[in-house]
């Protein structure tokens, strides 16, 4: 049995909560004056930074679809080890390059 994602449990549980969520998000990606390609890339840094690889992996699929190529999410999962060095690069590079390959 394939384990839930905490997304669809939020979703399920607490719909409103994540109807908010979802608004929310919908609003920062509209409007920060960044194209779809650069506002997945810049996530996919913000996330690896942070170690948070199942966003990473999706994110980076997300930004195939707008558009970014394979060096781009690369880059950005990469450009982490100014700020963080390996942190989350050993958990998030393997994962982001799997899911851009299958996106």
């Amino acid at each position: 049995m394939a384990e839930k994602h905490f997304m669809d449990v939020l979703t399920e549980e607490a719909p409103d909560a994540a109807k908010a969520f979802f608004n929310l998000a919908d609003f920062l990606r509209d409007h920060t004056g960044l194209d779809e390609k650069t506002f997945q890339l810049i996530y996919i840094a913000i996330k690896t930074s942070v170690g948070e690889a199942g966003a990473v992996a999706a994110h980076a699929a997300y930004a195939k679809k707008a558009g970014a190529t394979r060096d781009e999410v690369l880059g950005a999962v990469l450009i982490t080890l100014m700020t963080n060095g390996v942190h989350g690069l050993q958990s998030c590079l393997i994962p982001a390059l799997e899911a851009y390959d299958n996106a």
